[in-house]
């Protein structure tokens, strides 16, 4: 039996960017600039919502595009999204389930407390 030669580090890491490439390009859904930045979960899936409706390219039905979408950019960003950014999104999700009339994974938050974990922390 042959052994399998290890392929040469660089020609692995010349498509290692697939991500930063589908998140420039992409067209299958068309969002509004910034969306993942705001501090408002309900807006975030508001936005998403109105632009997985909207779009022709997407391949599943509107709730699957936009959940994929906000998931995508939460697994991509890893460890680097501040944990408060992280909640604030996961609280988006929650949000885009509501929306769509799909049953949340986590018992709702009372809205004061969504709002402490999407503000940005403010110097004393």
């Amino acid at each position: 039996m042959t052994r399998r030669r290890a392929v040469p580090r660089a020609s692995r890491t010349s498509g290692s960017r697939w991500s930063q490439r589908v998140s420039a390009t992409s067209v299958a859904l068309e969002l509004e600039p910034g969306v993942f930045t705001w501090r408002d979960p309900r807006r975030i899936a508001r936005s998403l919502r109105s632009s997985a409706e909207r779009s022709i390219r997407r391949k599943a039905d509107p709730f699957r595009s936009a959940m994929s979408m906000l998931c995508f950019y939460l697994n991509r960003a890893g460890r680097q999204l501040p944990a408060e950014r992280r909640a604030c999104l996961e609280a988006a999700k929650d949000e885009l389930r509501a929306a769509f009339g799909r049953a949340r994974l986590r018992p709702a938050a009372p809205r004061a407390a969504r709002r402490r974990a999407c503000s940005a922390r403010r110097p004393a």
